[in-house]
């Protein structure tokens, strides 16, 4: 499907992993809501992948997925157009420690941190924790203009 937007072409996507919905987990005491995105490479591959290394991960359970949607970029635009999805993950870890494991896992997918909105093979972010508001220097929930982007919105709406 397309989406027409201010003359940008949206397209959505699926693959073997996304949208999936899994039954709950209740021996995990939280919910966060996780976006997605990358331009490097094969992105959509690395979303599957990414699935399966949570599947495996003690620390996460997968509850749910969106459809992955593909988008022009936005702040440095001479890249290729990103791809972003949502991933909802149980889990008992605290914001703090949910961070450090998100910030692990995109360093095990290759991504490098070269300047502000950069391309990248993988980008993480907690979008929510549970109903939290947390503010601290490394760590904003929900994340700041989660709201303005159609990148996390739309693939918000598809839960």
């Amino acid at each position: 499907m397309e989406i027409n937007s201010d003359k940008k072409v949206l397209r959505w996507h699926k693959t073997k992993f996304f949208p999936i919905s899994k039954t709950s987990n209740d021996e995990f005491k939280h919910t966060a809501f996780i976006g997605l995105g990358g331009n490097v490479g094969d992105v959509k591959k690395r979303f599957d992948r990414l699935f399966r290394y949570f599947l495996s991960s003690s620390l996460v359970h997968v509850r749910k997925t969106s459809p992955i949607l593909q988008n022009p970029p936005f702040g440095y635009l001479k890249q290729d157009d990103f791809f972003n999805a949502i991933i909802v993950l149980q889990t008992s870890l605290n914001p703090q420690k949910l961070l450090k494991f998100l910030l692990h896992v995109e360093k095990i997918f290759g991504r490098e941190r070269s300047f502000k909105n950069a391309p990248r093979t993988l980008d993480l972010d907690i979008i929510f924790f549970d109903t939290a508001k947390f503010m601290q220097k490394n760590i904003i929930i929900p994340h700041p203009k989660w709201q303005e982007r159609l990148s996390v919105l739309l693939p918000l709406s598809m839960l």
